[in-house]
């Protein structure tokens, strides 16, 4: 049987920019990439918003995010590869408390040359045709609505397209001579120990044992390193094998809305913000749901990423409801915007964040010769890059990875046991 240097379990945005990154530092590596699905980025990636930001309470998250973005865009601007890349901003919509907590976190940011916008209340209501205030509306109370105090807008910000980036990591992956197997369902790790004794049913607990390569329905595939990139199904392999990697799936649901009527398509294509001419991604004040726009299609996508008491749950074809958009967005959003009254949803979906429960931000660890790679709790296509990158280093065993554009990132601060980031506040 072979037996590959690695093989990497997920073919989506995460498995395969480590697959990329693993197989450009080490050229002669044997490594496999194999996903249940027929073709890569079919699973959450494939459900993702697609969007993009620099800006996170959080210095790490900062540093990830931003090294990942810098990169995307030498992929399109130096590489001449067609991302969809386009820098239309977010705007954070933020109540006074909200940008109370905020502002420390853009001082902050700032000295590293972070830029943003400020935008008082009565200016966005002009430039978007929205409300900010709700005196005298007795629903917007009862719904604890809170009053647009000031707008931020991060123009290092925007939407890709994901299939694209996928495609680009896919294609160079296997143009440096990886392999890759759709339609191969993994079912759980070969355990074998380190010093065989050729007893039946071993390995046994005084035994030293580790993963050696994983179960799967075309057969076993045997490996120096396993490297699980599995999304929300990463829990469900390891906690068959007793390994804890606080990762958890909660699904996401996204409503899109055709800008059929004039003052949809006016909201569409506000101008003042961006070269781009459109809308930015929008964020409303708690409860954060989120507006983001596809000029191109004339569609907006609606979401909001709900906490309590959203249950915990790994649905294999999570179904989006119809109550979660009529009882729960649709309310929210008309008051801020009351362009989309009566509007209804063409086409809507569900899919999961895999959340990592401890601080929002991505683990990446290494035990018994398994690297798990994940929990990047919704926004694992703005730090993809950066997220490789640090698995590569800790593939090779490097204290340091290398970070595009030169930054050095400890690859022992994603890590379980020597783990040293903060805690994210700004997950949407």
């Amino acid at each position: 049987m072979v037996e590959y240097d690695a093989v990497i379990v997920g073919a989506g945005i995460l498995g395969l920019s480590t697959a990329y990154h693993i197989k450009r530092e080490n050229p002669n590596a044997e490594i496999l990439v194999v996903d249940k699905l027929g073709a890569a980025g079919q699973g959450n990636t494939a459900k993702s918003a697609c969007a993009f930001r620099c800006l996170f309470s959080s210095h790490t998250n900062f540093l990830l995010a931003d090294s990942s973005v810098e990169f995307y865009r030498h992929v399109q601007d130096d590489l001449k590869v067609d991302l969809k890349l386009k820098f239309i901003g977010y705007l954070w919509l933020l109540c006074e408390e909200e940008y109370r907590e905020l502002y420390p976190v853009l001082r902050n940011l700032a000295q590293e040359g972070f830029s943003y916008r400020e935008y008082e209340a009565e200016e966005l209501a002009q430039k978007l045709k929205m409300k900010t205030s709700f005196a005298n509306d007795e629903e917007a109370k009862l719904m604890n609505l809170r009053e647009v105090y000031k707008g931020i807008y991060i123009p290092k910000a925007g939407t890709v397209d994901a299939d694209c980036l996928v495609r680009f990591y896919e294609e160079e992956f296997l143009k440096m001579g990886g392999k890759i197997e759709y339609g191969v369902k993994v079912d759980g790790f070969i355990i074998e120990p380190y010093e065989p004794l050729g007893i039946p049913g071993e390995p046994y607990f005084w035994q030293e044992s580790g993963i050696a390569g994983v179960k799967t329905s075309k057969g076993p595939i045997r490996a120096k390193k396993t490297i699980l990139a599995a999304g929300a199904w990463t829990p469900e392999l390891l906690d068959e094998i007793g390994i804890e990697c606080f990762i958890k799936p909660k699904k996401r649901q996204i409503f899109p809305i055709e800008a059929k009527t004039p003052e949809l398509q006016q909201l569409l294509f506000t101008k003042e913000f961006s070269k781009e001419g459109c809308m930015p991604f929008t964020v409303l004040p708690k409860p954060k749901v989120f507006i983001r726009p596809f000029p191109d299609e004339r569609i907006f996508w609606v979401s909001y990423s709900d906490d309590f008491p959203r249950a915990y749950k790994l649905e294999e074809e999570p179904k989006p409801e119809k109550n979660f958009y009529e009882y729960g967005i649709y309310q929210v959003l008309v008051k801020y915007f009351p362009q989309f009254k009566d509007r209804k949803p063409a086409a809507p979906f569900a899919g999961h964040y895999a959340i990592n429960t401890l601080d929002g931000q991505p683990v990446i660890f290494e035990e018994k010769d398994l690297i798990v790679v994940g929990g990047a709790s919704g926004s694992g296509i703005m730090k993809a890059d950066s997220i490789g990158r640090i698995a590569a280093a800790l593939y090779k065993g490097e204290e340091y990875a290398v970070l595009y554009g030169g930054r050095k990132f400890k690859v022992s601060d994603l890590s379980l046991k020597e783990r040293k980031v903060e805690h994210e506040k700004l997950i949407i």
